[in-house]
């Protein structure tokens, strides 16, 4: 759902401008104001389900998105299209965090990293979900059933950009559903004082009620040791180091051009001269290499580590934006073909989902203490939203006066940072329980090794 909400947008870009007359600037609003509902979601999840529960949060995002999903199929004006959207953004922002927050609660920690990667398996998913159904419904529209119905020809014909983001109820009503199936996280439980129902989901989660009764007093202990204010913990500089490193890659991660390919792909792939259903095609390519490798990931990522994935990953981000960089610099001169620029573009996504795809939500989900690691999530999320909802407001316009050269180049810039960051501040966290994380934040647990 996530995933699809995001993505879709990529093409419907087109349709929507000509519909509406969009200027560079209102295309990016367009885009943008789901990532802007995105904040504004985000900087409620964390409080929301610090104090109502991780499962209620999910439950309010799923609502959303169906809202979003009906409201977008039908909106008459680009208005009531932009509501809708930000609506939906408000969904993907409360979930973005709650989710993996969610996982890494329930989850051993022999197999979080796994686990949570699960979660960026499904966002790539709902990536590839989104260019499939794109597609497809740019190529039923040139056919003839439904046409004899206003309104069906109207959504899958004359505007099949409403089709395209009307799809999104159908993972928004999987998604209500299968919560009902699932437990509140043990952790939140036992914070909130709901002891024997929180030692009843540990003791079903390790298969041993000795385990259940142990996890619990090891919550508690470390809560006991943390009895200030979620918002007075931030005033300690050994708990506002880790929120604010958080907040750094969250936001370092959006600057490095994942988000603009995913979002602006078939608008760059038409840039260099292939047709609009081509480039949802060569789009549809990225989606699949997009599960694939995020696949590989989630299999290596407790066995590698985090910061070994990074570092080779983003190595190869930099290497494969620059090549980018010098085809569209370079093509008129070299005249290259398109293949060469999807072949680049494979490569560029293979690095982002092994590496900062694979472990951004990861380590935003170990990081933080028990009693503040809603609200914490929320801060480091509003960063990373704020980072998304600039670089697809952005965008066009770094295309439009930097071109594409000079703006992928500068996404190879930002990586450094980045890399720096995770290589000096950030602990390796794989195989730690989030109770020994913390105790390294608290200076007593684990060393930062690389």
């Amino acid at each position: 759902m996530f995933g699809y909400d995001t993505a879709v947008i990529s093409g419907t870009i087109g349709q929507v401008s000509e519909q509406f007359e969009l200027t560079a600037i209102a295309q990016g609003w367009y885009v943008g104001c789901a990532l802007l509902g995105s904040i504004i979601g985000v900087s409620l999840a964390g409080g929301l389900s610090d104090k109502y529960g991780r499962k209620k949060v999910m439950l309010l995002s799923a609502v959303l998105f169906s809202v979003s999903a009906l409201g977008c199929a039908v909106a008459d004006t680009f208005n009531l299209l932009i509501i809708y959207r930000i609506i939906g953004g408000a969904g993907i922002g409360m979930v973005s965090i709650v989710s993996p927050m969610y996982i890494s609660e329930v989850a051993p920690s022999a197999v979080r990293g796994s686990l949570i990667s699960l979660y960026q398996l499904a966002i790539t998913i709902g990536f590839l979900g989104a260019f499939i159904t794109n597609f497809q419904l740019l190529s039923f529209a040139e056919s003839s059933f439904f046409q004899e119905n206003q309104v069906l020809s109207l959504v899958f014909h004359e505007e099949v950009w409403r089709a395209m983001l009307g799809m999104e109820i159908v993972p928004a009503l999987l998604f209500f559903m299968v919560l009902f199936l699932i437990p509140e996280s043990p952790r939140w439980l036992a914070i909130n004082n709901q002891l024997v129902t929180a030692e009843s989901v540990f003791s079903k989660l390790y298969s041993s009620p000795q385990a259940g009764k142990q996890k619990v007093e090891e919550v508690l202990t470390l809560a006991d040791q943390t009895s200030q204010s979620n918002w007075g913990l931030l005033k300690s500089p050994v708990i506002l180091k880790p929120v604010l490193l958080g907040m750094a890659i969250a936001i370092l991660g959006q600057f490095m051009g994942v988000n603009a390919v995913l979002y602006y792909g078939p608008s760059i792939f038409e840039q260099s001269g292939l047709s609009g259903g081509d480039a949802l095609y060569y789009q549809v390519m990225v989606g699949l290499v997009n599960v694939l490798t995020t696949i590989l990931a989630l299999v290596i990522i407790d066995r590698v580590g985090r910061k070994k994935l990074v570092y080779f990953g983003v190595t190869g981000m930099v290497l494969s934006l620059l090549l980018i960089s010098f085809y569209f610099s370079s093509n008129e001169s070299f005249g290259l073909p398109s293949v060469f620029l999807l072949i680049l573009f494979l490569a560029y996504i293979f690095f982002t989902a092994i590496s900062i795809s694979a472990v951004i939500f990861v380590l935003l989900s170990e990081m933080y203490p028990n009693k503040i690691r809603g609200l914490a999530m929320s801060i480091a999320g509003f960063s990373l939203w704020v980072g998304t909802y600039l670089i697809g407001q952005l965008t066009p316009w770094f295309l439009e006066n930097l071109g594409p050269s000079g703006t992928f180049l500068f996404f190879a810039i930002m990586c450094f940072p980045y890399m720096y960051i995770i290589w000096k501040k950030i602990p390796e966290t794989a195989g730690k329980s989030l109770e020994e994380i913390e105790d390294y934040w608290l200076g007593k647990g684990i060393t930062n090794k690389d």
